[in-house]
């Protein structure tokens, strides 16, 4: 099957790399002319514009785009005098799924399908595939099934209807199904990672009772310090986690391998990023009327780690100062 992939990031170039091993035909396309040339020396066609592309692709035309959710409309209102009746664009990047009920709405009205598509699987989707959660009519999505088979991980067929979830993909339901379990999929991301940093904190601040303290009136003391005198090896511990322990998984495999590499993890400053998804999560979650307890503390330590709690703190500062007289340890 021809696809023309627009956004050759990593992933996006993982992509059609995949592709490309499955025998499909790809047109690649991105900003940067050194990752559209460095895909066409391994085989992919490369276009030097979007209206190259999709000169490049015969009708009818699929284009895929890997770019941030912030352009897409931009790409879409660049793509839409070039493609015509029967021709899907594909979002496989991180958009709100009312963003795609929009776009699908617009689209319609030249006769473009559109399809959304969460994708997991990162920089390791290459070799082992990439997750992928679908949007859309089901005769759209049927039609690209070719291309879906080829970029999810593969594996033995489930039951029907659900035949294709045990091979890495499936379409979720209309438009915006595929974001929006993408979505909710990323914030329970966030809730699992933030457990394995919250639990190792603990194992690593286990040994406090070794240390020289001093008691003061501003910090509570160590009640018994003669309780924590460990002193954990946590790359040692988070790989005897991965073999045979309920907590295994691949972000505890990711984890020990960081461990591995730099056991201080001395390269990261701690200021976690987050892209959107645990946002929308938690206000699907309010609007649904669901509550959402460790999504919601796992997205607040994350601002939190970026100092959007410097201000709150040095309020309960000036508060404490202000009944009690406390000064601030330095």
């Amino acid at each position: 099957m021809q696809m023309g992939m627009v956004g050759l990031g990593r992933m996006g170039a993982n992509m059609v790399r995949r592709l490309m091993r499955g025998g499909h035909a790809c047109v690649a396309y991105d900003r940067s002319a050194e990752a559209v040339s460095a895909l066409g020396r391994e085989g992919a066609h490369g276009a030097g514009s979007l209206a190259d592309l999709a000169k490049r692709l015969a009708p009818p035309r699929v284009v895929w785009m890997m770019v941030p959710a912030a352009v897409v409309d931009d790409v879409i209102a660049e793509l839409m005098p070039l493609l015509g009746d029967g021709d899907t664009i594909v979002d496989g990047g991180n958009s709100h799924h009312a963003d795609d009920l929009a776009r699908a709405a617009r689209l319609a009205g030249r006769g473009i399908q559109y399809v959304d598509v969460g994708v997991s699987g990162g920089v390791w989707g290459l070799d082992r595939g990439f997750c992928l959660m679908i949007g859309g009519a089901a005769p759209v999505v049927a039609r690209l099934a070719p291309l879906f088979e080829t970029l999810a991980p593969g594996g033995d067929a489930g039951p029907a209807p659900r035949a294709t979830a045990s091979r890495g993909y499936l379409h979720c339901g209309p438009t915006g199904a595929g974001h929006f379990v993408k979505m909710v999929h990323n914030g329970i991301e966030y809730g699992l990672m933030a457990a394995y940093a919250e639990g190792l904190n603990v194992l690593r601040h286990a040994g406090a009772g070794t240390a020289a303290g001093t008691s003061d009136a501003e910090t509570a003391p160590l009640r018994d310090p003669g309780r924590y005198r460990y002193d954990f090896d946590l790359a040692a511990v988070t790989e005897v986690w991965r073999h045979g322990s309920v907590v295994s998984s691949w972000l505890l495999d990711l984890t020990a391998a960081a461990f591995a590499r730099d056991p201080a993890l001395s390269t990261f400053a701690g200021q976690v990023s987050d892209s959107g998804e645990g946002r929308w999560t938690l206000q699907a979650a309010n609007d649904l009327g669901v509550p959402a307890h460790v999504l919601a503390a796992a997205l607040f330590e994350r601002f939190a780690s970026r100092g959007g709690d410097d201000f709150q703190n040095r309020v309960l500062s000036a508060m404490r100062f202000g009944f009690g007289g406390h000064l601030e340890k330095r």
